[in-house]
């Protein structure tokens, strides 16, 4: 049956119509709320900022809680805490492993929430419960712990340990998931850059929360109320991340970082015989990267293909690498030595333990008869960073980007070597300042020293690690791979870990030494016998002696390069274009 020109244009309507009512169906069944952006910032920022107002409010006034109610000797304490904060930070490598390759940074960062949680409420216990921990004594060699007692409380220190390697690994990493931070544009560096100094800075408030509110509630109402705190904040935490959950945008794992590193290694291994004017390479289908690097050349022969191979990506099971595999490998072997020269900083920067000792002999009398909680005089330091972070992100970065012509402040490696000079300049005030208190102490038996001659050096270590801290920050993210975030970020937690088990050493170290012969030792436990200054001293000595190997590594590091992403497709006349004899003649 034909149809009339008329009725055909009605019918042609008529589709036209039902077309674009089926369009708008399936528009609306497929739209979903928009994810991420700023909104998220407040979940995240909130969660980790009360994650270190409970450990950071714990972890500075531990020292009196260990000596006072354990009868821990000053070195032993030291020594635990020491230990305590390594394995704190430690854990953020298994963090960062399990976040990249299995869980995602959304569920570990939930997970160490409940663990922190869970770990403060039995320190909490202990302190509410007289039975779980040694009874009051005078003497530091009677009524020790028990080792039920001791298990107690050093399975609260593994749950709070968990719960940071959990959370400090995948934070910041989480946050620029929401921002969708790329690294191929100037706008998105700065973007970056301000992202890491203002999630700094809130970390830094936290921490002055910490070192003021909790540690002066730990002071004057006592462990029950000073531990009860925390624990509530903690909850509070896991709470709020949790609601933010809708609105997330929540990267799935994509890639095994650690079995990566270990392919690329025993691949460079086993090709070590072959040479590279006789092969070409394993590029990755979707990048546009053709060849590798000329650093690090003994590693290229990991993605070198071998005879009777094919020259395309091998399938899942082989154990060939690509040529974007060695060079994620390349960018952790290289930042390794730039990594090891702020362990040295670090252990400068983890002094709190003896700074409240030294307080606690002081004058800390501010106005009328208020006085700082003894705990409380890492404040400064966090407050000298968080007014250089402000400074530097909103005064000296755009004054620089004027005058020199281009975005950006100072070079992450420029940072991190002006951090470690702060630092030495920190422990030898520091010296100066104990010998000064030291010899009023013996000299007229009680010291009226203020207790704000401790200020400066708090200020300058604040000062260096607003530099040097967010400067490594910054070049890990930067120079090791996207799909490695979290890895990259746990770098940093990794070497505050080792830090920990330096200065542990250290402390062992300068302890037995000194004390031989039956002189008092360095770190004794009446610290007006002891010699701090020298301690301090010795410090400050490493200090200069590390600006030194920092100055050799950060010359054979080169300049800094962005990780490169998978941005383009890599065709095979690329491949046949390309001069692979150049690197055997470079």
């Amino acid at each position: 049956m034909m149809c009339s020109a008329g009725e055909k244009k009605d019918m042609e309507h008529i589709d036209a119509d039902e077309k674009q009512a089926m369009d708008n169906m399936h528009v609306c069944s497929s739209w979903k709320p928009r994810k991420g952006g700023l909104r998220t910032m407040p979940f995240i920022i909130v969660n980790e900022c009360f994650e270190k107002v409970g450990s950071y409010g714990i972890l500075s006034i531990m020292i009196l809680y260990l000596k006072n109610e354990y009868h821990m000797q000053t070195a032993t304490a030291a020594t635990i805490l020491f230990v305590w904060s390594a394995i704190s930070n430690a854990m953020s490598i298994l963090g960062a492993f399990l976040s990249d390759s299995y869980f995602g940074r959304f569920h570990l960062i939930l997970l160490g929430s409940i663990s922190s949680f869970v770990g403060m409420t039995l320190l909490w216990s202990t302190a509410l419960i007289p039975e779980l921990r040694p009874p009051s004594s005078e003497s530091y060699n009677n009524n020790s712990a028990t080792p039920p007692q001791l298990a107690l409380l050093f399975s609260s220190f593994a749950l709070i340990s968990i719960g940071a390697g959990c959370i400090r690994p995948c934070s910041i990493a989480f946050g620029a998931d929401q921002l969708q931070i790329e690294h191929n544009s100037e706008s998105d560096d700065r973007m970056l850059d301000t992202y890491f100094h203002w999630y700094y800075a809130s970390c830094g408030l936290s921490s002055i929360l910490a070192l003021s509110v909790i540690v002066y509630i730990q002071d004057k109402l006592g462990w029950k109320v000073g531990f009860g705190v925390p624990a509530i904040l903690l909850f509070l935490s896991a709470l709020i991340f949790l609601l933010g959950s809708p609105y997330y945008v929540k990267v799935e794992p994509v890639k095994n970082s650690i079995t990566t590193f270990v392919q690329v290694l025993v691949m460079a291994f086993k090709n070590r015989k072959l040479t590279f004017r006789l092969h070409h390479y394993y590029p990755t289908c979707d990048s546009h990267i053709l060849t590798p690097t000329h650093n690090l050349r003994w590693l290229n022969k990991a993605c070198i293909v071998r005879d009777g191979e094919r020259e395309s990506k091998p399938e899942d099971g082989s154990s060939s690498c690509t040529v974007e595999q060695v060079e994620s490998v390349k960018g952790i072997v290289r930042a390794i030595p730039m990594w090891s020269t702020g362990i040295v900083m670090i252990v400068c920067m983890n002094q709190e333990s003896f700074t409240n000792l030294r307080s606690n002999t002081m004058d800390r009398t501010l106005i009328g008869n208020f006085k700082i909680p003894a705990g409380s005089f890492g404040l400064f330091t966090i407050i000298s960073l968080t007014i250089w972070i402000c400074f530097y992100d909103r005064i000296m970065v755009p004054l620089l980007s004027k005058y020199r012509g281009q975005s950006g402040g100072l070079s992450c490696k420029v940072r991190m070597g002006m951090g470690l000079l702060f630092g030495c300049a920190s422990t030898a005030t520091s010296g100066i300042v104990e010998s000064i208190r030291r010899r009023e102490a013996i000299e007229e038996g009680v010291v009226k020293m203020s207790a704000l001659w401790l200020v400066p050096a708090q200020a300058l270590m604040g000062l260096g690690e607003g530099l040097n801290s967010i400067g490594q920050l910054e070049l890990f993210y930067t120079c090791l791979p996207k799909t490695m975030s979290s890895f990259a970020l746990a770098f940093y937690s990794l070497e505050v870990g080792v830090a920990d088990l330096v200065g542990s050493f250290i402390v062992d170290a300068v302890d037995m030494v000194t004390s031989k012969g039956g002189t008092h030792s360095w770190l004794s436990s009446d610290i007006n016998k002891g010699h701090l200054d020298y301690y301090y001293g010795l410090l400050t000595f490493l200090g200069l002696i590390n600006y030194l190997y920092f100055l050799l590594c950060s010359s054979a590091y080169g300049p800094i390069q962005p990780a490169t992403n998978s941005e383009s497709q890599v065709t095979d006349q690329d491949i046949e274009n390309f001069d692979y004899m150049e690197l055997h003649s470079s």
